[in-house]
């Protein structure tokens, strides 16, 4: 997806890097060019929901579909950013505000104190079957179910109590996942890797990047394998040993972003030349 943020939400910048070209594993979406990504969360990521926002150079616009539904995030200081700042809140039910990053994602806002842990409570996805969804998702990838509302229908699951959940919503049609869709990760021990790839193979699975080494100069080397569920919603799992070496909060994160717009001058360069940058 491309940058996702919103200035009302109190998310720290945990690391920022700069690359040439696309990322084997598509880590970028399916462009080729040159791109970025930018860690942020109100944690580190060995213990946060992270989202990582993605900027591919010389793309302006990107098509946003139906499959990202929402982050839901706990914290009155969000809400009260919002108002001070002026940014659109909408009041959709008990201390509950919904509000848009500069690129159409939703955000839902919870206006109570900020829990100890991770403030984000869960990220919403939609699906077409919801209990093909439901059996992918526990049966295989061994989440639990932790509610139900077939009124909303919609069910919540994760893998602990203690992490951000994962919501799923059955939209009743067909979903889209437009030009900017991204992916969720988590983390595991290396050595499981290659019994999820195993097991997606002997279920007849859509398995996306079957087990792959990702180079970073200068830093570890991480495994991953990418799966594709009922609805086409990438999900990535990556080796938790290399990755808790690759993951670690970079005190120079928020100055490397910073430096990377002050140089992004694509904007000049299209104005400059009466053009305009690529719709995704």
């Amino acid at each position: 997806m491309n940058v996702l943020s919103c200035s009302s939400c109190p998310f720290q910048v945990l690391r920022h890097e700069e690359f040439e070209e696309g990322c084997k594993a598509t880590c970028n979406g399916p462009y080729d060019g040159k791109w970025s990504k930018t860690m942020v969360g109100f944690g580190p990521e060995e213990d946060h929901f992270v989202a990582e926002l993605t900027y591919n150079y010389g793309v302006g616009e990107y098509h946003l579909g139906n499959d990202f539904l929402g982050l839901t995030v706990q914290s009155s200081q969000a809400v009260s950013n919002a108002k001070r700042l002026g940014w659109p809140l909408s009041e959709v039910g008990e201390a509950l505000y919904l509000t848009q990053a500069p690129g159409g994602y939703h955000f839902y806002l919870v206006d109570k104190e900020q829990p100890p842990k991770d403030p984000v409570l869960k990220v919403c996805l939609g699906v077409s079957d919801l209990q093909r969804s439901t059996h992918y998702w526990t049966t295989l990838l061994g989440m639990k179910v932790m509610e139900k509302n077939e009124e909303k229908k919609t069910v919540l699951m994760g893998f602990a109590d203690t992490q951000c959940k994962l919501e799923l919503h059955d939209i009743s049609g067909i979903v889209d996942h437009g030009t900017a869709f991204g992916r969720i990760a988590f983390s595991c021990p290396r050595e499981q890797l290659p019994d999820i790839e195993a097991l997606m193979k002997k279920e007849n699975q859509k398995i996306l990047t079957p087990l792959v080494s990702l180079d970073t100069p200068g830093k570890a080397t991480v495994e991953v394998v990418i799966l594709s569920d009922p609805d086409a919603h990438e999900i990535c799992f990556v080796g938790d040993e290399a990755f808790r070496q690759l993951s670690k909060v970079d005190p120079k994160g928020n100055d490397l972003l910073d430096k990377a717009m002050a140089e992004d001058k694509s904007d000049e360069w299209f104005a400059k030349h009466n053009r305009q940058k690529a719709a995704a």
